[in-house]
């Protein structure tokens, strides 16, 4: 069994030699610029890690771990466009160093990319990649568009929010832990199982997101907290804070929601002081075990030795802690 680590290192090797000879260049300049940024790559790995359960030649697979690799960093471009956002794992976005022309075409032929290495899964295994692959895509679409309809809504319940975080972010890490097991030869049982974990540990890891962005340091969470405060983004945290908070509670959080003009740091430092004083950070943090819960008994049901799962859930514990 390989580390997580060690397949970070195989995985970036394997991506850093790729090279886009096709022209005109200025079309793949901006993909090989994205895929320099490197980041955590966690869905190569775990869909890796799925594979190498229960078979070590990793490098049979290490095209469709790209795929899934550029994928992802396809749908980061379009939401940095589409967020109007400046910065990515520290560099300019897209957008800023080229224009935002170029973005959508750039990340247009991304997506093209990611289908061409999905693609060379083995053959006995191709149909139900690529249909698997080809509906997760479709999900984290309309997960997307469920975010920009939120933008507009102030009764975002609970359950929208979970099915939306589900398809926007959870889907994907499911979908790489189901593709590996099922091109290492898997049980259906077991692929299920793993794609259950996958989409259980994506909602914690969505809803620790929610957490950081308001309780998180900003040397270690890398950006700079209290922005889905300033931009009043739905995030768990708010709609917990909305459905718990009294009269008084209510009319204070949607001054600040509905406020045109501020200081940036009065508002998060008067929102977070709400959340302290409902416990949103508990309840949370409560929502966050449940889901990792969850995710645990998915993969304890996988039918391989407790020493081959072992890495995995060092690495998920790792993830869930993160920052913290």
């Amino acid at each position: 069994m390989f580390t997580a680590s060690q397949l970070l290192d195989k995985i970036n090797n394997y991506i850093s030699d790729i090279q886009f000879t096709r022209s005109p260049k200025g079309l793949y300049e901006p993909v090989e610029y994205v895929l320099s940024l490197g980041g955590k790559r966690i869905r190569p790995v775990l869909m890796l890690m799925a594979y190498n359960l229960y078979r070590e030649d990793i490098s049979s697979i290490y095209d469709p771990a790209t795929g899934i690799e550029i994928y992802h960093n396809y749908t980061l471009l379009h939401d940095d466009l589409m967020d109007c956002a400046d910065v990515r794992r520290g560099k300019p976005t897209v957008h800023k160093v080229w224009n935002d022309n170029t973005a959508i075409l750039s990340g247009d032929a991304m997506l093209v990319l990611a289908y061409q290495y999905m693609s060379a899964s083995t053959p006995m295994y191709l149909k139900e990649v690529m249909d698997l692959f080809s509906l997760t895509a479709l999900e984290i679409c309309e997960g997307q568009q469920l975010d920009m309809e939120f933008e507009s809504r102030s009764d975002v319940a609970e359950g929208e929010y979970i099915e939306m975080i589900r398809l926007k972010t959870a889907v994907l890490l499911a979908a790489s832990l189901k593709i590996g097991a099922v091109l290492a030869g898997a049980s259906n049982e077991d692929a299920t199982n793993l794609y259950n974990f996958g989409m259980q540990i994506g909602v914690a890891f969505q809803l620790q997101d929610d957490l950081l962005d308001v309780y998180g340091d900003p040397e270690v969470f890398g950006k700079k907290i209290g922005g889905d405060i300033l931009c009043n983004k739905k995030t768990y945290m708010l709609i917990k804070a909305l459905e718990r908070a009294n009269d008084k509670q209510s009319e204070e959080l949607n001054q600040w929601l509905n406020a045109v003009t501020y200081d940036p740091a009065e508002k998060i430092n008067a929102v977070t002081a709400l959340y302290n004083e409902l416990n949103i950070r508990g309840v949370c943090e409560n929502k966050m075990r449940e889901y990792y819960t969850l995710a645990m008994e998915s993969l304890e049901a996988v039918v391989v030795t407790e020493e081959k799962k072992k890495e995995l859930k060092n690495l998920v514990k790792l993830l869930m802690y993160r920052e913290m």
